[in-house]
């Protein structure tokens, strides 16, 4: 279980704990999980993801998270070089490719690996391919709420 740390920083202000999810791609898993953990635990966690290639968040992806009221159509796919020495904490890599091409990230004092599917490889109909995201996103959610839910801050 990962603890939010705050801390204080300029004038008094609480700073919150900065996570990053990793992804190859930076398309679908990591993306879903930035877009539920800033809007269920924002108030604790300033939460990032990026991949160790830059493509496009998959439109799939953006459709599963609005029907639960999350919208990530706004983001963008960026590169894990982009938050080298951004005092990010914890970083946590949804795909197995991600952890072997990034098993450590400079300045992070946690690394956790915790793979999922990926959902742009699932084929069939449109609503076989979408019920595949969804239980990807679904499964997201159960761990990021195991993990990060019941910390106190």
């Amino acid at each position: 279980m990962v603890r939010a740390a705050h801390r204080c920083g300029k004038k008094g202000e609480l700073m919150k704990k900065k996570v990053l999810f990793i992804c190859t791609h930076n398309a679908a898993r990591s993306q879903m999980a930035e877009g539920y953990m800033n809007a269920k635990y924002g108030d604790r966690y300033e939460v990032f993801s990026a991949g160790t290639e830059v493509t496009q968040v998959h439109p799939m992806a953006i459709e599963v998270m609005k029907e639960i009221g999350i919208d990530i159509s706004g983001h963008r796919s960026k590169l894990i070089d982009d938050l080298f020495g951004k005092g990010i904490e914890t970083v946590v890599t949804v795909c197995d490719s991600a952890q072997k091409a990034c098993p450590f990230f400079p300045g992070a004092k946690e690394v956790i690996h915790q793979s999922y599917p990926d959902p742009s490889a699932f084929t069939g109909s449109d609503e076989e391919v979408r019920a595949g995201f969804r239980k990807v996103r679904d499964e997201i959610i159960r761990w990021i709420d195991g993990t990060f839910g019941s910390t106190q801050a």
